[in-house]
């Protein structure tokens, strides 16, 4: 029998993260933190099949970001030194 799992984890300035080298990292691209001033660059990674960032207008159409303008507004939006800028789901489904 097939096992479901699922995790969920915070990313958050307290334990020294930011969303953009999360996101870089899980895109396998290269992102510029504009709070910080660092480039994120793991274009150079292998596994990444598709990365695409889009949010919803309020017309419920689909407007196309790319993940480094999407994922500095989210760090812009948080305010606080030790607050959370995005939340990680892993999730691994059975081939079955």
């Amino acid at each position: 029998m097939a096992k479901f799992h699922l995790t969920t984890k915070h990313i958050s300035r307290s334990s020294g993260r930011s969303s953009t080298a999360a996101a870089a990292y899980r895109a396998a691209v290269a992102i510029y933190d504009e709070r910080t001033g660092l480039t994120h660059d793991y274009s150079k990674r292998d596994g990444v099949i598709m990365s695409v960032a889009f949010m919803l207008n309020d017309d419920n159409q689909p407007v196309y970001l790319d993940p480094q303008t999407l994922w500095n507004k989210a760090e812009a939006a948080e305010k606080r030194k030790d607050g959370r800028t995005a939340r990680e789901w892993i999730v691994a489904i059975p081939h079955e």
